[in-house]
């Protein structure tokens, strides 16, 4: 087995091919550089990105590249099938919250300098325009936008597409993990899930294999504003930290990133709403789930119960 570590979008990465080849060692080399080139595409910190050349054109019809259109589409139309809950317009609530540089520069901050901004609506995505034909945004004037989880999705599963074709491939993208399928031997990959009240150590091991599994929490990027607790969710209803009793939430899907999608919306849906809604997606997403609560109570649904191993193991990867 080959792997590789590095660090990009700040946070910790990790690829991994099961395979002895020595081919896989020079295959491994290009996975950082594929993502400093998507870097340069969709960082919000680096003013001469194309997502800040974006957003400082808001207001106008911006020409993008294949890779920022096909992300800020996928972001727009999710948000928009999904009650706007998960969505990229929040951009100017962080950095009114203080999440205004990377987040290890992130200190307690003082008093946002201007009023919250209003939280952006579905009417406000409904104003986006995408122009597939054109390859083309429109933003609306003060509307900009954050792909955070929507990019880490999208490249952790660009990057498996890449590898597994030369042999079972692995893809941690600082929690965000898609895996090919199964390893070389036939068998499942092990994800050990972090305890979010104790990170040394393991809430449960998974067992997967052709899927994405990707956890959201308000237990890491964490500050306080004038006095007062903030994160890096977003309730866009609300255009503050979200304010929930779930402390975070783990989803296996299909893709990372619709595993991505659906723990945010249990996060800022909260316990009770969050499993209502995910009882309504189960039978069509297959989204299996398991939130950790701020009283440290954990709820999952069956589905999850099918993946979990509680024998010890050492994981692959741990998120």
């Amino acid at each position: 087995m080959k792997h590789i570590e590095f660090r990009a979008m700040n946070c910790e990465m990790s690829a991994v091919l099961d395979t002895d080849s020595i081919e896989a060692d020079a295959l491994l080399t290009n996975v950082p550089k594929w993502f400093e080139a998507w870097e340069q595409t969709f960082s919000r910190f680096r003013p001469e990105s194309e997502l800040s050349r974006l957003n400082a054109s808001a207001g106008q019809v911006f020409k993008a590249s294949e890779d920022l259109w096909a992300v800020v589409d996928l972001a727009v139309r999710t948000a928009r099938t999904h009650r706007g809950l998960v969505t990229p317009t929040v951009l100017n609530a962080l950095v009114d919250a203080g999440y205004d540089q990377s987040f290890e520069q992130v200190m307690d901050v003082a008093p946002s300098k201007r009023a919250i901004n209003e939280p952006h609506t579905l009417d406000a995505l409904a104003q986006i325009k995408c122009d597939e034909q054109a390859r083309t945004v429109y933003l609306p004037p003060e509307v900009h936008l954050d792909l955070g989880g929507f990019v880490k999705g999208w490249c952790a599963d660009a990057v498996v597409q890449r590898l597994s074709q030369h042999a079972p491939a692995l893809m941690d993208v600082g929690g965000d993990i898609v895996v090919s399928g199964a390893m070389a031997d036939g068998g499942d990959w092990a994800i050990g899930i972090a305890d979010p009240f104790d990170a040394e150590h393991d809430l449960a091991l998974v067992m997967v294999k052709g899927c994405g599994v990707a956890t959201s929490g308000r237990d890491y990027r964490k500050w306080t504003q004038d006095g007062s607790p903030r994160h890096h969710i977003i309730d866009p209803r609300t255009g503050q930290s979200a304010l929930t009793d779930v402390l975070s939430a783990t989803v296996i899907a299909p893709s990372t990133q619709r595993a991505e999608l659906a723990s945010k919306m249990l996060l800022i849906l909260g316990a009770q709403a969050g499993m209502e809604w995910l009882n309504a997606q189960e039978a069509q997403e297959g989204y299996a789930a398991c939130m950790v609560l701020e009283d440290g109570a954990l709820r999952m649904n069956a589905l999850f119960e099918q993946y979990r191993w509680q024998a010890p193991a050492s994981a692959v990867n741990k998120i």
